[in-house]
C-alpha cells in the first residue's frame, strides 16, 4: 500500500475523495409562501429507528437552506433513476428551480417530487455544527415508499446506474 497523504486541505482534493463513495441524491422541499422552495442533497443518511430521524448536510452558505429551516414540514424526495435532471435544476442558482419539475405538495407545505422512490414528511429535529455544512436531523412524520423503483446514484461526481 502506498503511503497515504496527509490532511488534506485542498478541497477539490477532499471532493475527489468523497467522490469515491456512491450515494443517493434527495430533494429537501417545501412551499414558503404559496411558492415552491427546495435544494439536492446527497448527503442523506438514515440515522433513528426511535424516533425515526434521517440527516442532511447542508452548506452554511446555501441561501435556500435559511428559508426551509422556517418551514413546519418539509417533504424529502429520494430521487430515482432518470432523475438526473430534476437533480440539476434543484441544485441550479439564479432561476426557477421548479420550472420543469412535476411535484405536489401536502397540505402541510412539504413538497414531494413525482416519480421518486420514497417521500419523507418532515420536521427539523436538531441542527448540528459540521465544519463548513450544517447536519440537520429531521424527524420523520409520514412516509411513502416505492421500492422496486431503481435510485439516482451519484458517484464520482456523475449519474450512474445500479447494475442488475
Amino acid at each position: 500500500m502506498s503511503p497515504l497523504a496527509t490532511t488534506p486541505t485542498d478541497p477539490a482534493v477532499l471532493r475527489q475523495a468523497f467522490g469515491c463513495f456512491p450515494s443517493g441524491v434527495t430533494a429537501l422541499c417545501a412551499l414558503d409562501s404559496g411558492t415552491p422552495v427546495g435544494m439536492a442533497a446527497s448527503t442523506f443518511t438514515p440515522v433513528s429507528l426511535r424516533p425515526p430521524l434521517v440527516s442532511v448536510c447542508v452548506q452554511d452558505t446555501s441561501s435556500t437552506w435559511p428559508k426551509l429551516r422556517e418551514q413546519g414540514r418539509l417533504g424529502l424526495s429520494v430521487l430515482a433513476e432518470g432523475q438526473d435532471l430534476v437533480c440539476r435544476s434543484l441544485a441550479g442558482k439564479d432561476r426557477d428551480r421548479f420550472a420543469e419539475v412535476d411535484w405536489e405538495a401536502s397540505e402541510e407545505g412539504s413538497v414531494y417530487i413525482h416519480g421518486a422512490g420514497l417521500w419523507l414528511d418532515c420536521s427539523v429535529h436538531a441542527e448540528l455544527p459540521g465544519g463548513d455544512h450544517t447536519i440537520v436531523l429531521l424527524e420523520i412524520h409520514a412516509l411513502r415508499a416505492e421500492p422496486d423503483r431503481e435510485p439516482l446514484v451519484f458517484h464520482g461526481s456523475r449519474f450512474r446506474r445500479l447494475a442488475a
